[in-house]
């Protein structure tokens, strides 16, 4: 009997993560309504979407056992802890600093994912986040954002 062998791992952990989450958008959206092409339901786009990534994760799984892909990496803590500490900051100060210090606090927290920080680049980078988020969020799409701490 012939052996399958998995060519590419990480092409085949990307295919189990697209199936299921295919697969669950398929179940939890068929209650809602699919209706047609000319008249969509609440259902129509979650399906046709959850389907183009069932398809996407099937196709992948067979790239996986075709072509030759590197290995499975070990997980690196470091980079995923800062980043998701960079989100809290974010989530727990935006209220107390506003917009622009918790910008800037939560780019210097997730600079720190990557072993060789550059403080003063990851200063500018911050400073450009920060009058970006304003320009965009407050500015462009108004959104009710606190600036500063004192402007609340």
């Amino acid at each position: 009997m012939a052996r399958v062998r998995v060519k590419g791992p990480q092409d085949l952990g990307a295919a189990i993560v697209f199936i299921v989450i295919g697969i669950a958008g398929l179940v939890f959206g068929q209650d809602l309504a699919f209706g047609s092409s000319a008249k969509m339901g609440p259902g129509y786009f979650p399906t046709i979407l959850s389907g183009l990534i069932l398809a996407l994760g099937t196709g992948l799984l067979i790239y996986s056992f075709i072509v030759d892909g590197p290995p499975i990496e070990t997980v690196q803590v470091r980079p995923i802890a800062l980043i998701v500490i960079s989100i809290l900051v974010f989530g727990y100060l935006l209220e107390l600093l506003g917009l622009v210090v918790t910008a800037f606090l939560m780019t210097l927290v997730a600079a720190h994912a990557r072993r060789k920080v550059n403080l003063r680049e990851n200063i500018y980078l911050g400073i450009g986040l920060s009058v970006f988020s304003v320009l965009i969020f407050v500015r462009g799409l108004s959104q009710p954002l606190p600036v500063w701490w004192w402007a609340q």
